[in-house]
């Protein structure tokens, strides 16, 4: 009886070895495709590669009420903007409230404004390699152009009580309809 439980043992034991590569391939498959055909599914139908946008009103209401700075947002800007964060934080040297939005082409922007001193919010925001490239007038307002990480643009905008940085990897033109969107 033994013998014939270790013979079946064996058998199976073989039957499991003879298993090739291409078998593993051919299940992998059949647990993929659903899967990506339900992925393209949704991006299609459901709209799926587009930004989730967030509400900031809680945001811009903590950093209004805290009243470290004049607080601007956003407004007016084209429906094809979207805004896909808002932090209101403690950061060294003061406080910043920081929008994160999708521009028209799908490149991200950030609107950063802050009460810490330039000097020390530039180089940590724009990197310590960030040059003012020269300066500009936005919806009547002087903001300086900075050369900063590849691929990415800022326009800074200095005021007494507060900086404002509008920072990203979006054309010249949309970082300028956004920074001019101020209010």
């Amino acid at each position: 009886m033994e013998q014939q439980a270790s013979n079946e043992e064996i058998v199976q034991s073989a039957q499991r070895s003879e298993r090739r590569p291409r078998d593993m391939v051919i299940s992998m498959l059949v647990l993929l495709v659903p899967i990506l055909l339900a992925f393209g599914a949704y991006r299609i139908f459901f709209d799926g590669h587009d930004p989730i946008a967030v509400d900031t009103t809680a945001a811009i209401d903590d950093a209004r009420h805290a009243n470290a700075f004049p607080v601007l947002v956003p407004t007016g800007l084209p429906d094809d903007w979207t805004t896909v964060s808002a932090r209101w934080q403690q950061i060294e040297g003061g406080k910043a409230l920081r929008l994160g939005l999708v521009a028209p082409d799908g490149k991200g922007a950030q609107v950063l404004q802050t009460d810490v001193r330039p000097t020390q919010i530039i180089p940590v925001e724009l990197t310590s390699e960030a040059r003012v490239t020269g300066d500009t007038r936005i919806a009547g307002a002087a903001w300086q152009t900075y050369a900063t990480r590849p691929g990415e643009r800022a326009l800074v905008k200095l005021d007494p009580d507060r900086t404002v940085i509008v920072v990203g990897q979006a054309s010249d033109a949309d970082l300028r309809t956004l920074a001019g969107s101020l209010n």
